[in-house]
C-alpha cells in the first residue's frame, strides 16, 4: 500500500498542492486505506536549491515550502477521501549536496505527515563515493526518522548490502537482485526485511525480464519473504494498483490468501506511528475476515 508518484509541475504552487490532493483521490478510487507517497522536494522547487533543476528561472519556491504544499494536499484529501496518506522525501544518488537540506525536512515534519528518507537514482553512485548520502542517514537513523532505499533494482546484490550494512535502510526499493547472493538474501528473509515490489514498473524500466512468468517476487512469494505489492510512477506508466495486482495473481501464481499476507506484512512494516499502524492492522484484520496472530 505505498506508492512512488512525481508530484509536479514544477515550481507551481497550485499545481503541486492540487496533484498531490488528486494523487490521494486516485488512490482512494483504487480501494487503498493507507498510502506512502515519495518524491524528491529539491526536484519540484526553484529557489534554496542548487543547481535548480529542470532549468528554471530562479523563483521563490524553496524545497521547505514544496514539503508544506505536498502535506496540504495530502492532508486535504485524507479528509476528502477517508484514507491516511503520509509522504517519504527523497535524497537523490547523483546530488549528494541536497541530502543534508532532506534530512532536515524530514526531521522538521515529522510530525506533520512526513514519515521517511529514501534514496533514489542511480545505483552505481555508492555512499563510498558520495557520503554525503551516508552522513544523512547517519542523522536519520540518530533522530528516529525512518529510512529505505532503492537498491537492487537495476545495481546488483552489493547495493542492497550497502543500503542495509551502510544506510540501515528498514526497507529496500525493489530488491530484485539479492537473489544474486543468497547468503545475504537470507539474512535479510531471517531479519525480514521488507522488500517494495513493483511489477508493472519493472517490466517496463527492464529491471526484470519482461516474461512475468520469472519475476523475482515469485521467489519472494514461494519464500514466504516480508513484501508488498506496489505502484511506481502511476503518471509515467499509466498504471494502477489494481494491474500490479491482476498481474500477480495472473502471471505469478498469487492467490487471495497470498495477497492478504503480503498487505498484512505492508501494514507492519509501514513507517505509522505505532498505535495508528495496530489501528491500520486491525481494519484489515476486520476487513478479511481473520482473527489476529493467525500466522499472517
Amino acid at each position: 500500500m505505498k506508492s512512488k508518484a512525481n508530484v509536479g509541475p514544477f515550481g507551481d504552487r497550485e499545481a503541486i498542492k492540487r496533484i498531490a490532493y488528486e494523487f490521494v483521490e486516485d488512490k482512494a478510487k483504487e480501494g487503498v486505506i493507507y498510502v506512502e507517497v515519495r518524491y524528491s522536494p529539491h526536484f519540484l522547487a526553484n529557489t534554496d536549491v542548487e543547481p535548480i533543476p529542470w532549468n528554471q528561472k530562479e523563483g521563490d519556491l524553496s524545497p521547505d515550502e514544496v514539503v508544506c504544499l505536498v502535506n496540504q494536499g495530502l492532508a486535504e484529501g485524507e479528509k476528502a477521501f477517508n484514507i491516511i496518506a503520509r509522504s517519504i522525501l527523497c535524497c537523490m544518488r547523483h546530488m549528494p549536496s541536497w541530502s543534508k537540506d532532506v534530512v532536515e525536512l524530514c526531521k522538521k515534519y515529522k510530525k506533520d505527515g512526513v514519515v521517511a528518507i529514501d534514496l533514489a537514482g542511480d545505483e552505481s553512485l555508492n555512499c563510498e563515493a558520495y557520503p554525503g548520502h551516508r552522513m544523512a542517514y547517519e542523522e536519520a537513523e540518530r533522530c528516529g526518522v525512518h529510512r529505505t532505499v532503492h537498491a537492487g533494482e537495476v545495481g546488483p546484490a552489493s547495493v542492497v548490502k550497502e543500503a542495509v550494512e551502510v544506510l540501515k535502510a528498514e526497507r529496500i526499493g525493489h530488491g530484485y537482485n539479492i537473489l544474486e547472493d543468497q547468503v545475504l538474501y537470507k539474512q535479510l528473509l531471517e531479519q525480514n526485511m521488507h522488500f517494495e515490489v513493483c511489477p508493472i514498473s519493472s517490466k517496463l524500466t527492464g529491471a526484470c525480464d519482461p516474461d512475468f512468468t520469472k519475476h523475482p517476487v515469485i521467489t519472494f512469494r514461494k519464500d514466504k519473504a516480508n513484501y508488498s505489492l506496489n505502484t511506481d510512477d502511476p503518471l509515467i506508466f499509466n498504471s494502477t494498483l489494481h494491474l500490479d495486482y491482476s498481474t500477480a495473481q495472473n502471471y505469478m501464481g498469487f492467490t487471495e490468501e497470498e495477497f492478504k499476507r503480503l498487505n498484512i506484512n505492508s501494514a507492519n512494516s509501514s513507517f505509522l506511528p505505532e498505535k495508528e499502524k495496530k489501528d491500520l492492522i486491525n481494519k484489515l484484520y476486520e476487513a478479511y475476515g481473520m482473527v489476529e496472530n493467525t500466522g499472517f
